[in-house]
């Protein structure tokens, strides 16, 4: 994949998590390649382009992930999760309902 398809595939997930949040409550801040989704108790999840290896990258209070694309999904390296899906798990477990059409 390159830089450019990377960004473009990115720039979507970014835009699909920003609606979520909004739909859900959440505050969500995008500084460039980093998206913060801010929760009521005051935690975080950051979510970021990682450049070099072509993944999305994910940290919480639980732990981080590394996502690459395979098979037209977000898949992680760590536990074979689906992106949205370890979204949304983990918005529960801070008490927010995030969830994603699609």
């Amino acid at each position: 994949m390159t830089e450019s398809e990377f960004n473009q595939l990115a720039d979507s997930v970014f835009r699909k998590i920003e609606q979520a949040a909004d739909d859900a409550g959440i505050e969500c801040v995008e500084n460039g390649a980093v998206l913060e989704l801010e929760f009521d108790n005051g935690h975080v999840i950051i979510i970021n382009r990682h450049m070099p290896t072509r993944e999305i990258w994910v940290a919480a209070r639980t732990g981080g992930f590394h996502y690459a694309r395979i098979d037209r999904e977000w898949v992680s390296s760590r536990d074979g999760s689906e992106l949205f899906g370890k979204l949304t798990e983990l918005a529960n477990q801070e008490g927010a309902e995030l969830g994603f059409d699609g």
